[in-house]
């Protein structure tokens, strides 16, 4: 919510913007000290590190910032500064903008847990799309060549494969065209699980099928030589749970990967968790390269009829590599955020290079 601005307020707000827009840096500081706020949106909806941002002025960016001024506030056109940095084409501004945020979500510790919700909740099959009750995609169709090039990786080394979450099936039946010696799918909502059955998985040869949830059924996983993780309705901070986990879940040499659907709708955002992440598993021991894979199917409204949350963009994913296990500093990340702004995450159990980058 926007704040109320008296009209000194204003005057002071539209002074912040104007030195912002002429790169005034030592300006703004007098400004700030007199108590303007950094906060301030102007007629346009835009705050003065957009404007700062958007000429590419770098010191003016940095002293808005550490006055205080939010990086990701957003424009009525749902951008940031760094979006209008990134649009611009303004490295210096755009670097500086992308390392706080970075530094300002790695300072955050905070802890979410809507999944119980979406497990006690209704969901909708059609043949193009999984929905929950308040009509918010779980996994659509568009997806499938994102899934194939999962499968592809979980099974390059053959052997055990682990999927967690199962959704309408697109990757366990692409991971089903390797011929996994095993296959074990946990699925934890009872309708999904149900479908499962009625459509034949538990009579696969390979395939065994642990219902519940994996934090529940860990006691029944083995080790795996590829592991892939695309669960709805949890936070970041379950996934950094399943990765404290992967030491035992993964065996050396397997290939880990993850869909990660972090901030879809807005293109820098996704950036900085790109990021994040590659960050913290740096910290453990893996190597991250992005390797971009367009998915334009997705773009068509009618692919979105009828869905809420629609999100436009192309952006990528990381592949990593792992030197070691685990998984250190998190991102307290809200549910129900599958978009067609893929960021992916495989990651090695060896010291070889690979890359993948799902967008």
């Amino acid at each position: 919510m926007r704040t109320l601005h008296t009209e000194t307020d204003m005057a002071e707000g539209e002074q912040l913007c104007e030195a912002a827009r002429n790169g005034e840096a030592e300006k703004l500081k007098t400004l700030i000290e007199t108590g303007a706020d950094v906060s301030y949106f102007d007629g346009d909806g835009l705050t003065p590190l957009m404007h700062a941002a958007k000429l590419g002025h770098g010191d003016a960016v940095k002293t808005l910032l550490e006055a205080g001024a939010p990086w990701n506030a957003l424009s009525p056109s749902n951008l940031s500064a760094g979006d209008f940095a990134m649009d611009a084409g303004h490295e210096n501004a755009y670097d500086i903008l992308l390392n706080a945020g970075i530094q300002a979500e790695l300072e955050k510790n905070k802890n979410g847990d809507d999944n119980g919700d979406y497990l006690e909740d209704r969901v909708s099959f059609s043949e193009d799309k999984l929905m929950d009750s308040d009509s918010k995609a779980v996994m659509m169709a568009w997806e499938k060549p994102l899934m194939e090039a999962h499968a592809k990786a979980v099974c390059s080394g053959g052997g055990h494969v682990l999927n967690i979450g199962f959704g309408m099936g697109l990757v366990d039946t692409a991971i089903q065209q390797y011929s996994p010696v095993s296959h074990t799918i946990v699925e934890a909502h009872p309708e999904v699980y149900e479908r499962m059955v009625r459509t034949g998985w538990a009579q696969k040869d390979n395939v065994n099928i642990i219902f519940g949830r994996w934090q529940d059924v860990l006691p029944q996983l083995q080790s795996y030589d590829g592991i892939f993780f695309d669960t709805y309705g949890e936070y970041y901070e379950d996934l950094r749970e399943f990765h404290q986990h992967l030491p035992v879940l993964l065996k050396p040499g397997g290939i880990y990967s993850f869909f990660n659907g972090l901030c879809g709708g807005n293109a820098f955002f996704h950036v900085v968790y790109c990021h994040l992440v590659s960050l913290e598993l740096q910290n453990l021991g893996y190597s991250t390269q992005f390797i971009p894979l367009p998915v334009k199917d997705c773009l068509g409204e009618q692919v979105w009829e009828g869905v809420k949350q629609k999100h436009k963009g192309s952006l990528g994913s990381p592949r990593h590599q792992d030197h070691k296990q685990g998984l250190g500093q998190g991102l307290p990340l809200g549910p129900h955020a599958r978009h067609h702004n893929r960021m992916d995450v495989v990651m090695r159990a060896d010291l070889t290079a690979a890359g993948l980058h799902f967008g």
